[in-house]
């Protein structure tokens, strides 16, 4: 019985922490998203710098990550050559940083509850790269079902009612932006063995981040921040927004290594419903029922895709299974026939 006990509180404690870094990764994702569209909307902080902002976000975590890695040695850095470095995460740092500009200069344009539709086309722009780039096989039923996310999102965009054209085209951008460095990453650095974690992406990428960044803001930004003579650069904002920034990618740490990158998937979803709500609510965004049913059937796409990447993925460790077992007993009756023939020998001698 003490045992059964034992097991249940080990069981339920599992179940609690699994809760627990759910709910602290919904947090600060939600945390960093709106304080993003507080900051750079011009009805509310009103700095619209995106570019700023997200080199103030590099160069924090950069110097975190640093101290992470070098440091304190919480996370052991990978075995990169400088090769390495510039053939597969310069191109992932470039995608990066263009996805984080344009994400970010999309809070100017565009409501809270609309981004977060319009992001709901991650899995269709993920899913046609890697079928152009040959990382994904195409499939007329994963197509079609790419197409109903599609439909459901037009829908929801017909419906917006503070539709703005620059504003979608930014955040389409930034999908795309993002979905290829996803797929780079399989192809640049999963498919070398090379596996970067939160923290490790950060030492990596963060530095090469800025440095991209730096180009467009000279030419940009930096003239007109330089006319604004009366702005002083506000340390507890920036601060605790760059810490929450980095604080959401040990939680993504957390939460993927223990639990699985699926939860995450889920606990998306679950955030992008509550970000509609509060951005309905307090921000006092309009959301219309066309946005909603619109949504809603990108939501069904988007959780198919995700239930039919599960079954696959169940299938795929099933079938290791298996031939883990076939090998398991080949090597068994390779050894009893081994042992059979020894005895055989033994008794003709």
């Amino acid at each position: 019985m003490g045992k059964v006990g034992s097991l249940s509180d080990g069981v339920l404690r599992k179940i609690v922490l699994s809760y627990a870094y759910v709910a602290i990764w919904i947090f600060l994702s939600f945390t960093v998203i709106v304080y993003n569209k507080y900051i750079l909307d011009r009805k509310m902080y009103n700095w619209p710098f995106p570019i700023s902002l997200t080199m103030i976000h590099m160069s924090f975590c950069s110097s975190l990550a640093f101290l992470l890695v070098r440091v304190f040695k919480v996370v052991e850095p990978v075995s990169m050559s400088r090769d390495l470095y510039i053939s597969s995460v310069v191109p992932i740092g470039a995608l990066y940083s263009l996805s984080l500009w344009l994400s970010n200069s999309a809070y100017i344009y565009l409501s809270v509850s609309f981004i977060q539709m319009l992001k709901a086309l991650m899995p269709v722009a993920v899913y046609s790269i890697g079928v152009l780039f040959k990382k994904d096989t195409f499939k007329n039923d994963t197509m079609a079902n790419m197409i109903s996310i599609s439909f459901g999102v037009a829908i929801a965009a017909y419906g917006e009612a503070k539709f703005d054209t620059w504003g979608v085209i930014l955040q389409l951008g930034a999908v795309a932006f993002e979905a290829t460095r996803l797929v780079l990453i399989q192809i640049l650095l999963t498919s070398k063995g090379i596996s970067l974690n939160p923290i490790t992406s950060l030492y990596y990428v963060a530095p090469c981040c800025f440095v991209f960044l730096s180009v467009p803001w000279i030419f940009v930004e930096y003239p007109v921040l330089k006319e604004t003579s009366s702005f002083h650069f506000d340390f507890v904002i920036f601060g605790t927004n760059s810490l929450c920034a980095f604080a959401l990618n040990l939680a993504v740490f957390l939460l993927v290594g223990k639990t699985s990158a699926l939860t995450m998937n889920v606990a998306g979803v679950v955030k992008d419903w509550l970000l509609i709500a509060f951005s309905w609510s307090v921000i006092k965004d309009t959301v219309t029922p066309i946005n909603l049913f619109g949504y809603g059937l990108a939501f069904l796409g988007v959780a198919y895709y995700n239930h039919s990447k599960l079954q696959a993925l169940k299938a795929k460790e099933a079938q290791k299974k298996a031939a883990q077992a076939d090998e398991e007993a080949g090597r068994l009756l390779e050894d009893r026939e081994g042992d059979g023939m020894g005895k055989k020998n033994e008794q003709q001698n």
